[in-house]
């Protein structure tokens, strides 16, 4: 896998202004809401739209922030996708890896721990 915003996957879907109005809203009620799953799996078949749907909210999400009295930690945990067209990006093998790396980014609290994590255990990579 790799990011949602990589430049191995232009160019990047997403939703058309106006369209999936209803959908979007019902997903950003649901992330916004700390009682609700913070975790959401888009399915469906071919070519209805789950990647311009991803898009979209995870451009939303990346740039709003944890609280209002932190302006570093990001909502955003991590993205990723696969495709077929990419050999690197079509297997889980980077999977991990792009997710912990977007973690140590976007959560500057945990960034040492994960350093000592691959630096103690660089086969993880």
């Amino acid at each position: 896998g790799a990011q949602y915003n990589s430049r191995e996957r232009q160019p990047h879907l997403k939703c058309l202004k106006g369209t999936r109005e209803d959908l979007l809203k019902y997903i950003h009620g649901l992330l916004d809401d700390p009682k609700k799953s913070q975790l959401i799996w888009l399915h469906g078949t071919a070519g209805v739209g789950k990647s311009a749907v991803a898009f979209t909210v995870a451009e939303r999400m990346r740039n709003l922030k944890v609280t209002e009295e932190t302006n570093v930690e990001k909502r955003l945990a991590g993205t990723f996708f696969f495709s077929r067209k990419h050999t690197k990006r079509c297997t889980a093998e980077y999977f991990f890896a792009t997710l912990v790396y977007q973690f140590a980014n976007n959560f500057p609290s945990i960034r040492q721990d994960v350093s000592r994590v691959i630096r103690n255990n660089p086969a993880l990579l």
